[in-house]
């Protein structure tokens, strides 16, 4: 009867072990990214390594749903925007150090964790966007609390994570009580409350609401690509903020692993791939991002609109000061 139990067995195994060996050559993403920008890369991968890259796109709950799922979790790289998503996921411990010569060396200190759970991919400029009809103008964040400007900036919610980036970047440069005297001077300059997207503030613009507005530097690029945007983009400029100073604030989009990665082997190599010369130069073409890896061509539409000098502030940094920066967006009401 043994020798009958160890034969099953063995014919089980022997019609199970190609499927397990299948299911060792794949990669599980949570991404918040958007299929259009990240599926071209994932398959890149796949046709260079043969592992099949599965993903789940999400807007939003990655962080709760990575908690619930726990140890059962299939997660093996989680793809983000802006830095308050990978410190959220950092924070509450659902990731794991990966330590990799090639992540170090393609990705600039300022952008990754210092303890390698997370690394920037691509950088995008939070810039000031101005109407065509104010003619060539040398911008600061500082000076968005001019009494000049009174009545004539549109935003979106103060407590965006990319503008509550930006306020945390103030605090780092400026500390707590300089950086809540810009606020309010910044509240006093509205021309409407704070709503919409980046886009939404630009077609403001050119409705005639307001002359200045905050937004990413790649939906100036989005807008000129979309028929219905493009007169929008058409009425403003672009501005990088601060050249004559410290330089305009910048942000990542970026990537970690999963704490219980059961892919680890294969999740590595997908992040490695995606820091590779070759994937950032497809990050650039396709999203009008800056690639962070030093050398690596921007597009030629986000080259025309010129160099810029970076803070070099750490986004470590700039990511400790978040709290203080959303209690100071409190004490203005800044969205009321």
């Amino acid at each position: 009867m043994f020798a009958n139990t160890l034969k099953k067995m063995s014919l089980l195994l022997a019609v199970a072990m190609p499927f397990l060996a299948a299911a060792a050559e794949e990669v599980n993403v949570y991404s918040y990214r958007q299929p259009f920008l990240v599926k071209p890369l994932f398959d890149k991968f796949t046709e260079q390594t043969g592992v099949k890259v599965n993903v789940v796109f999400a807007k939003k709950g990655m962080a709760e749903r990575l908690s619930r799922e726990g140890k059962h979790s299939p997660a093996d790289v989680l793809l983000t925007t802006d830095i308050s998503r990978l410190i959220e996921l950092q924070d509450k411990q659902l990731l794991q150090p990966v330590d990799s010569k090639a992540l170090v060396d393609a990705i600039p200190a300022r952008y990754r964790a210092s303890d390698n759970t997370w690394y920037g991919l691509t950088t995008r400029v939070r810039n000031i966007y101005s109407a065509k009809r104010l003619g060539d103008v040398d911008f600061t964040y500082e000076e968005l609390a001019d009494p000049k400007w009174k009545g004539r900036i549109c935003t979106r919610s103060g407590k965006h994570p990319y503008n509550v980036a930006l306020v945390a970047a103030m605090v780092a440069e400026h500390g707590e009580a300089e950086t809540l005297t810009w606020l309010e001077g910044v509240k006093a300059n509205l021309a409407r409350k704070p709503q919409g997207s980046d886009r939404a503030q630009v077609q403001a613009i050119h409705q005639g609401l307001c002359d200045l507005s905050l937004g990413n530097s790649y939906y100036f690029g989005k807008m000129l690509k979309d028929d219905k945007q493009k007169v929008w983009a058409d009425a403003v400029n672009i501005n990088f903020p601060n050249q004559q100073t410290r330089g305009a604030h910048v942000n990542i989009s970026g990537v970690a692993m999963a704490k219980y990665a059961p892919h680890a082997k294969n999740a590595k190599a997908l992040m490695e791939f995606l820091a590779s010369k070759q994937a950032q130069a497809m990050y650039a073409e396709t999203n009008m991002e800056y690639p962070v890896r030093v050398g690596v061509k921007v597009s030629k539409l986000v080259a025309s609109w010129g160099d810029f000098k970076a803070d070099h502030l750490p986004l470590e940094t700039i990511a400790a000061n978040r709290k203080t920066a959303l209690v100071l967006l409190d004490k203005v009401q800044f969205d009321l």
